[in-house]
């Protein structure tokens, strides 16, 4: 009886970790996901900051480059100054959008594809110029 068993223990604990790491995996890639969220959140307040508080910052590069240091996967931004066709000495605020960002999923669950871009929502800011009211003496954010 010894003898027909003696296998069976190492076969049930490499199926329990096959279902251990796969619930490991999506915890960790749910977290990824939430901290991508917030991330690009973040990088969207960020970037409306920075184009209402510095006066270069009138396009869509500098304001992009400043956001992909929060988050490196932006890649594409809509920057919309109100009103329309306004200079920036008389802009009343901007808005920043994050429009296609997409999520890498690293782990195989549920039929998901490893490697698999999920879309993510677009992520969006207004911020009206005189919220930020930017020290003269003092440039840190421009910089």
């Amino acid at each position: 009886m010894k003898k027909r068993q003696t296998g069976a223990t190492v076969i049930e604990f490499a199926l329990s970790l096959i279902v251990f790491l796969t619930f490991l995996l999506g915890i960790t890639d749910f977290s990824r996901m939430l901290f991508t969220w917030s991330a690009a959140n973040e990088a969207a307040r960020m970037g409306a900051r920075y184009a209402v508080v510095c006066d270069n910052t009138f396009n869509e590069a500098a304001v992009l480059a400043r956001m992909q240091r929060v988050l490196p996967q932006i890649s594409d931004i809509t920057l919309v100054w109100e009103p329309a066709g306004c200079n920036f000495s008389n802009c009343e605020g901007v808005t920043v959008q994050i429009t296609s960002l997409n999520y890498q999923w690293i782990s195989p669950i549920a039929g998901i594809n490893a490697l698999a871009a999920i879309p993510m929502p677009t992520f969006s800011t207004y911020l009206p110029r005189e919220v930020m009211g930017q020290d003269p003496n003092s440039g840190e954010i421009c910089s």
